[in-house]
């Protein structure tokens, strides 16, 4: 299996990388949560392997941010916070396993060896379409009446948050919470900064604008917007 282990304590990485290999697995190693969530959504991975307690951006918040792009990889956390409360807060986060250090190696390889055996889920499903426009959540590409759009990782969410609601009215709230993970206003022009530069690399040679602006509601795609 290939597997991204996001560790930022480096005996840690050491050992259960070292350890996996002899297994006979494929180790790749992320030393924060801002590596791990970028190296997680660009690179295909058969396993993620994820501390809780991780510097720039913890574990639950990476894995929360990842199933909210539909990025369906098995994540087993690796972690010292070992309470109830802790482990539903992981599961319910998306995980689809939960370990507590200290942990004996031959339980992770078990878990580990578990994870590899469940089907993998099918892709159909995951283009979504507005229009001439194609968004393939699997593979990450944007492609508007065939032509390949390249979108930078946050544009990507945005528009498969925008695609996912198709038809319906996003506030600027749910594009903060869903796209940014902020539960609070930064008092900032984020949100209409990120839909101005979407707008243009979609309209590109392309007369019909998606997203519509719906004045003190939010935004709204659409095929005819």
């Amino acid at each position: 299996m290939k597997i991204l282990l996001i560790e930022d304590d480096p005996e840690t990485a050491i050992y259960v990388a070292q350890g996996l290999e002899d297994e006979g697995h494929q180790l790749n190693v992320a030393k924060n949560g801002d590596e791990g969530l970028n190296r997680a959504r660009q690179e295909s991975w058969d396993l993620l392997i994820v501390d809780r307690m991780l510097p720039h951006l913890d574990g639950l918040t990476l894995v929360k941010a990842l199933r909210t792009d539909d990025v369906k990889t098995p994540v087993l956390f690796l972690t010292t916070m070992g309470g109830v409360g802790d482990r539903v807060l992981g599961l319910n986060a998306g995980a689809d396993d939960y370990l507590v250090k200290p942990f004996a190696f031959a339980e992770l390889v078990a878990r580990v060896n578990a994870l590899g055996r469940r089907p993998q889920e099918m892709s159909l499903g995951t283009v979504l379409s507005v229009g001439d426009l194609e968004v393939d959540l699997m593979s990450r590409s944007v492609r508007r009446a065939g032509v390949s759009i390249d979108l930078q990782p946050r544009e990507f969410r945005l528009l498969a948050y925008l695609m996912r609601h198709a038809g319906e009215i996003v506030t600027r709230t749910m594009l903060l919470e869903n796209v940014w993970d902020f539960h609070f206003d930064p008092r900032t022009n984020i949100v209409e900064t990120h839909i101005s530069r979407l707008r243009s690399k979609l309209n590109q040679g392309n007369a019909c604008d998606l997203i519509r602006t719906v004045r003190g509601a939010g935004y709204l795609i659409h095929e005819s917007a």
